[in-house]
């Protein structure tokens, strides 16, 4: 899948293409991309996801930034599992949150043409203002001369299927719900940074995940598989602020200790792809008694992974 950052490197001939912002790459923004890519295979054309580097809040309305789901090369990997022949990732930046929908439409019929299709969620809005709509992009199509696919929403249990429910559900720990809907196992990501090697300390030590912006599941132990490139490692993952240690402005984090593993993993990006939840956080009387549970926790993960 090629990766493309301006309309300078979108010159691929007849485009069909879809947008949004597809955080999470859910069962419903599948629906969207495998219509593009449908339709490029019947017109012999190409499959073009267009998406944004950032989430618009983060420029629009900074106080009301949701967590994500996925991280960006997540997301990347979640179009790419579904065929699309390439992706233009735009910076969306003050600049670009000016744009109307009717300008911003123009302009990629412009820079992509000929588009063939586009394909967005029925209810998907875009451009300052919220102006544009599948109304608006119907309207332009008529005259651009390009097919516009308005696709209805997914439900699961009578739901609609929404970047907005799968956090909820991430947030209490309803991982399950979360990875039904994403129609793969739920996982986060990130690269692994530095610690304090406390875990190093202990006897077991951990890759810390770098995770800013990322909505995680409630503080707890988790069985997981840790993906490191192709190889998957079973691993215990901490998710918490380490109350045995009693510092009251702790951060949250991600600690995984990949079982059977000597390696060194700082500044790669690691994948835990959750499977259970094996307690949660608690404080303990010592650093003694932590490391025992850790013991304890880690015959849990290989009773698991059996």
């Amino acid at each position: 899948m090629r990766l493309i950052h301006s309309a300078s490197e979108a010159k691929l001939g007849p485009v069909c293409v879809a947008i949004g912002f597809f955080d999470g790459v859910h069962l419903g923004h599948q629906q969207i991309i495998r219509q593009t890519v449908t339709d490029a295979r019947q017109h012999n054309a190409r499959s073009l996801v267009i998406t944004f580097d950032s989430h618009p809040n983060t420029v629009v309305a900074p106080d009301r930034v949701p967590p994500l789901i996925y991280s960006l090369p997540q997301k990347l990997r979640g179009i790419k599992s579904l065929g699309a022949d390439a992706v233009w990732l735009i910076h969306f930046d003050r600049a670009f949150s000016r744009q109307t929908g009717e300008q911003f439409v123009r302009l990629l019929a412009r820079d992509l043409q000929p588009v063939i299709s586009l394909c967005v969620g029925a209810n998907f809005v875009f451009g300052a203002k919220h102006s544009g709509n599948v109304a608006l992009l119907k309207r332009l199509g008529a005259e651009l001369g390009f097919t516009v696919h308005g696709l209805a929403t997914v439900a699961l249990d009578g739901q609609t299927i929404s970047s907005t429910r799968i956090r909820a559900a991430i947030r209490a720990g309803n991982l399950d719900k979360a990875s039904q809907m994403l129609g793969r196992a739920y996982s986060i990501a990130g690269r692994v940074g530095r610690g304090d090697k406390l875990g190093r300390r202990l006897g077991f030590p951990t890759a810390n995940l770098e995770t800013p912006g990322l909505a995680l599941p409630p503080n707890g132990v988790y069985f997981a598989q840790a993906i490191l490139g192709r190889p998957q490692h079973p691993a215990v993952v901490n998710i918490g602020t380490r109350p045995t240690l009693e510092q009251p402005t702790a951060p949250v984090r991600v600690e995984a200790h990949l079982l059977d593993f000597d390696g060194d993993l700082y500044g790669q990006e690691l994948e835990l792809v959750f499977v259970s939840k094996i307690r949660d956080e608690r404080r303990f009387p010592s650093l003694a008694e932590l490391q025992r549970q850790i013991a304890r926790d880690v015959e849990t993960a290989r009773g698991l992974a059996r």
